[in-house]
């Protein structure tokens, strides 16, 4: 008889905690998709991305999400590679099912995905740089580092203080580059600047010194131009460097990490760039309107890598401040409301400047959300 009512008393007591399970409230999930080059030639860029998303999305859902929601952040590692971007950009479609996206730390990535994005109508923020990425304006396509063609407009504007007028440009062929050779191209006679050298080199070429020795060697010139990033700048540093080239050398603000430095090594010493406010937040003035933010994402940061910040971190911390922004306004499951939020953003203080978007403007930013830096005993300095 005891064995019965023991066998009555847990089959009663199963009964009651699976009504209990029923009845408990399942913790929704709010899907944001990324794919990144967190590995791979481009990892400088991806890696502090991915691991600032990962930050942000710890710290968001240990203070109660998005009005009570978690966000479940499903990202990948594409390498830079553009056909692994979109086999993971379309995974992130029709399997994950993604409400937004941040993605995409180089040009050659974000093109891929693009047409994935605006078929089925995801928003996108990108982490890429060239300025192709939203001009033309795409429906469903943001981004927040600055462009290619705002690094040029940055570059000869500190030209033309300088009274520096006639310029050589070597340029990476691979996606990026290429884009950025053709703004400061296109830029140059409005600016007042003469391009009296035009040389280019892969992105995997491990010696440019025939190319800058042509450079060098050209009449009159006056300053150099890089539009590479990455180990292929820190390679045109210290082959201009090695070389003795006696002109300012400009590069891309795809260097503005702690990482160009360390490859370029001395070489680094003298390089201009225009970057963000974030790689100089401790000399800003106190009055200065980024200085709370770049200062508190810093320290964030490296608390919680142990690493140096770079700009390219800074990127995705914007783009996912944005977009909890827009899917707070928004609510969590409406792709089409989100995407209408992001382009409404307005007076938003990131680490690469003051963000106005709109209809016809896809960034939102504007020259003077650049600082010209130049590299001074190995550390950034603000260069007036």
């Amino acid at each position: 008889m005891k064995l019965k009512v023991h066998m009555k008393t847990a089959t009663l007591a199963l009964a009651t905690t699976a009504l209990a399970v029923l009845a408990s409230p399942v913790l929704a999930e709010i899907k944001i998709g990324s794919t990144l080059a967190q590995t791979g030639p481009a990892s400088f860029l991806g890696d502090p991305e991915a691991k600032t998303l990962r930050m942000l999305v710890d710290d968001l859902n240990a203070n109660g999400g998005i009005n009570g929601e978690q966000i479940k952040l499903i990202m990948y590692d594409d390498g830079a590679d553009p056909n692994k971007a979109r086999t993971f950009a379309t995974r992130m479609v029709e399997d994950d099912e993604v409400v937004a996206v941040i993605a995409g730390s180089t040009t050659g990535a974000t093109m891929a995905m693009i047409p994935v994005f605006e078929d089925a109508g995801v928003p996108f923020i990108s982490l890429a740089g060239a300025a192709v990425i939203i001009d033309p304006v795409k429906k469903w396509v943001f981004k927040t580092p600055h462009t290619d063609t705002m690094a040029c407009g940055k570059i000869y504007a500190d030209m033309n203080k300088r009274g520096i007028s006639k310029v050589g440009i070597i340029s990476s062929s691979g996606g990026f580059g290429k884009s950025m050779r053709a703004q400061c191209m296109g830029l140059a006679d409005a600016s007042g600047i003469e391009i009296v050298a035009d040389e280019v080199y892969g992105p995997k070429d491990a010696d440019m010194t025939p190319q800058l020795t042509k450079i060098g060697n050209t009449a009159g010139i006056q300053a150099v131009i890089d539009t590479g990033f990455g180990q292929s700048a820190a390679i045109v540093a210290r082959n201009f460097s090695q070389l003795q080239i006696d002109v300012p050398l400009y590069e891309s603000h795809g260097v503005a990490s702690k990482s160009f430095i360390d490859l370029a090594g001395d070489a680094a010493n003298g390089v201009r760039l225009p970057a963000s406010a974030l790689l100089v937040a401790e000399i800003l003035a106190d009055d200065d309107p980024q200085k709370s933010v770049v200062v508190s994402y810093r320290d964030a940061y490296e608390a919680a890598t142990g690493e140096p910040v770079s700009t390219f971190g800074g990127h995705a911390a914007d783009a996912f401040n944005m977009m909890v922004a827009a899917i707070e306004r928004a609510g969590p499951t409406d792709s089409a409301a989100i995407r209408d939020e992001i382009e409404k953003t307005t007076g938003f203080i990131g680490t690469g400047g003051e963000v106005n978007m709109g209809p016809n403007d896809h960034l939102g930013l504007d020259l003077s959300a650049f600082r010209m830096l130049e590299i001074k005993d190995g550390t950034w300095s603000i260069f007036e």
